[in-house]
């Protein structure tokens, strides 16, 4: 089966007899052309089933409406929500997104910046596949000497020009662990499963956990495991943990996919839920339907990805406002979406 030939401007033109100017004028400036020939124009298009370029459009016109978006894991609940309200508002604006995953790899996020680039996207959203201190890409000086508008979201490149949406994650430890503390008030062994061990997210909330533990002056055996905010690390660590040593009186996921990780090996173990006070950050999607209340730290993705189109907008209309940060702050939910 032969593929399909896009129908351009130029077929339109034969088709009506008319120069290709006029047919370009009609499709992109309605209102300098007559009304019957622009009838006739566009009854042929619909005939012929044109689709318009919008890339070699914005190319001509020095312009673009679309919105680069980087993330290292369309997996992640909470990723999933923030690309959604992304796409919204972006709508709301009349740019449409282009999404490239990076799966979590550093040549693969290098790649899509050397796309976004290439198809002049209008501004990039990006959401890095590490925070760690040493994590420098060779992109960063391409993107910081260009007229490129960049926001980041959740993780942020340390020293980078960019502006920045982030998390509040040294309140979101320190709320995490009081719940817990509270829960378990004779607590003994805490179990704390985190994301990457050099990510400044991970050491923020456990910055946060611990500053909780020391004003709550307990003598309290605390048990850290690294993962990388996906399900099996905290699951295998989890299940090594209660082979090896007595059950911990509380666990504290730092991500979703950690605490279903540490769930599910508590399952495996027999353990009940409730047998071990649990607490993680960001909601479990849909555990309340089953009748899991887990308690988290939600944050609100919808208001974080919202926030971050809002920031590259900005810079978009203006290249040179000043780098700006914006925090979402987590509260204290048990298991039921509100």
């Amino acid at each position: 089966m032969s593929k399909k030939v896009p129908v351009t401007v130029s077929d339109i033109a034969r088709r009506v007899n008319m120069t290709s100017q006029t047919v370009s004028r009609a499709l992109n400036k309605p209102d300098l052309v007559k009304p019957a020939t622009l009838a006739k124009i566009l009854k042929v298009a619909e005939e012929l089933d044109y689709v318009p370029n919008a890339f070699a459009r914005s190319l001509k016109r020095s312009e673009s409406l679309i919105i680069g978006l980087i993330t290292a894991s369309v997996d992640n609940p909470f990723y999933s929500e923030m690309i959604k309200a992304i796409s919204r508002e972006a709508k709301k604006h009349g740019y449409t997104i282009m999404l490239i995953d990076t799966d979590g790899s550093e040549e693969l996020e290098s790649k899509a910046v050397d796309t976004l680039l290439g198809y002049r996207v209008a501004g990039i959203v990006l959401s890095p596949v590490s925070d760690e201190p040493h994590y420098r890409p060779a992109y960063l000086n391409r993107l910081s000497n260009g007229d490129m508008p960049v926001v980041q979201l959740d993780r942020a490149l340390p020293d980078s020009p960019f502006s920045h949406v982030v998390l509040d994650n040294y309140e979101s430890g320190l709320k995490g662990a009081r719940y817990l503390l509270a829960q378990k008030p004779d607590m003994r062994r805490l179990l704390v499963l985190t994301g990457p061990a050099h990510s400044r997210i991970s050491e923020e909330r456990l910055r946060g956990v611990k500053a909780a533990l020391a004003e709550a002056g307990k003598p309290v055996e605390l048990a850290v495991f690294a993962g990388d905010y996906t399900l099996e690390p905290s699951y295998l660590s989890t299940l090594a943990y209660l082979r090896e040593q007595a059950r911990p009186d509380a666990i504290f996921g730092f991500n979703q996919l950690i605490t279903l990780g540490a769930l599910k090996a508590l399952r495996d173990q027999g353990i009940a839920h409730e047998q071990v006070a649990i607490c993680g950050i960001d909601r479990l999607p849909f555990a309340d339907i089953f009748g899991i209340p887990i308690a988290c730290i939600a944050h609100d993705a919808s208001r974080a990805g919202s926030q971050a189109v809002q920031l590259l907008l900005a810079r978009i209309q203006d290249a040179g406002l000043p780098r700006s940060q914006v925090v979402i702050g987590g509260e204290l939910e048990n298991g039921v979406r509100i």
